[in-house]
């Protein structure tokens, strides 16, 4: 017989339990927002799909499949009388506009990388486009102010990719992201068309403290922007000006025009080494 469990635990145990019974939302959430995410990005690009689909037919069935998941996902996230019936069918009907979206992004992605060989090379390999993709329904999701899923989708984007995009952050199209470990954007960031982020960037606030969670903290940038990697840019009244070029590890906290060019100048120091000398010993 299995041995009982130490008295020492009851306690702690009961208190685990009573957590459990009062959580608002099911114990599989977050796994199976991953695979309604997962199920939902092979029905859009059927690169990444391992289903076989004989017709539309089929595929209206699967969309429809999803869409009931969906509204059993988040009912119990909503407040209190309040139908899901809404958010999922203005959610489901923004699929096609998110899609077309996509499209543009996977193109911005590989006219903008000498390596990529093609589109479906982009769609089926790049973190950057899976990023992009994921976020694109967790932002439409956050617009119809569902609760924690957006975010459990925006969390799952970061796992996968190491990119993270708050659902809440704006992004225009042509969006394009090149390696993309690293990025970081927050949630009230506005990103313009034509704009291309490359790894290490953050697009963050000045301040994190919590009363200033309904205001806008985070840069805007505007159209046909290119940044560099590791360039940070802080605030909610940040303007980065269209046709700008950002350059790595630069550090901006105020606005600047269209056309700028910001730059993080270095200085680069070659000595000799002394034959006689100690060699140079680092502490780390």
């Amino acid at each position: 017989m299995p041995t009982p469990p130490s008295s020492d635990f009851r306690a702690f145990a009961e208190d685990l339990h009573a957590r459990r019974e009062s959580l608002p939302v099911g114990l599989q959430l977050k796994q199976s927002a991953q695979q309604f995410t997962d199920q939902l990005l092979a029905v859009l690009f059927p690169h990444l799909c391992r289903e076989t689909y004989a017709s539309a037919y089929e595929i209206e069935a699967k969309l429809a499949h999803l869409e009931r998941e969906l509204r059993r996902m988040i009912g119990p996230l909503l407040p209190p009388a309040t139908p899901a019936d809404a958010p999922v069918r203005a959610f489901f009907g923004a699929l096609p506009a998110i899609h077309a979206a996509l499209l543009l992004d996977a193109e911005a992605i590989n006219a903008g990388d000498p390596a990529a060989e093609s589109l479906d090379e982009v769609i089926l390999a790049y973190p950057g486009f899976t990023a992009i993709a994921i976020h694109r329904l967790a932002h439409e999701l956050y617009r119809l102010q569902v609760p924690i899923f957006p975010r459990l989708l925006g969390e799952y984007a970061h796992q996968v990719t190491g990119i993270d995009i708050h659902p809440g952050a704006t992004i225009g199209t042509s969006f394009a992201i090149d390696h993309g470990t690293g990025i970081v954007i927050g949630e009230s960031a506005i990103i313009g068309s034509n704009v291309k982020l490359y790894q290490g960037v953050t697009l963050g606030a000045l301040s994190v403290r919590k009363e200033l969670a309904s205001t806008k903290r985070h840069p805007t940038i505007e159209d046909n922007v290119v940044i560099y990697a590791q360039a940070v840019i802080l605030g909610g009244d940040t303007v980065v000006g269209r046709d700008s070029i950002i350059g790595g590890n630069a550090w901006l906290t105020h606005s600047v025009p269209p056309g700028s060019v910001v730059v993080q100048e270095s200085q680069t120091t070659v000595r000799a080494k002394d034959p006689q000398g100690d060699d140079v010993v680092y502490f780390i």
